[in-house]
């Protein structure tokens, strides 16, 4: 019997593989203006249905980023709890993120003519 994740529920095979190739752009846009902690953007992720991800995926990632020098990380209180780890870009995850800004319409507009009904070629 062949596992289909999209008939129970969860994300099919090209959602996930989209959101993966993607995630660590849609954070450091969400770092673009200010400081986050995770769960803030594990928040924000989830108010769009298919960007929603989990903390085994977020902090890993953000262990990731801060390792590549993409975002540096400072502890700050918290009014409701402990001190919160809050991910802040850097000079070169803003180099990064405007890298990819600078790609990503032609590389959707590629993967359209490619995919649609409508060829622009």
């Amino acid at each position: 019997m062949e596992h289909d994740d999209a008939r129970k529920g969860g994300p099919g095979k090209a959602e996930s593989q989209l959101r993966k190739g993607v995630l660590e752009y849609c954070v450091l846009g969400l770092l673009r203006d200010s400081p986050r902690y995770g769960v803030e953007l594990l928040e924000m992720l989830g108010s769009v249905s298919v960007m929603t991800t989990s903390q085994g995926t977020i902090y890993p990632l953000l262990s990731r980023l801060r390792r590549e020098g993409l975002v540096e990380t400072s502890w700050q209180e918290s009014r409701s709890g402990p001190p919160r780890r809050y991910y802040d870009l850097t000079l070169r995850g803003q180099a990064a993120l405007k890298e990819f800004t600078d790609i990503w319409p032609q590389f959707r507009d590629a993967v359209d003519q490619f995919t649609t009904d409508r060829p622009i070629y």
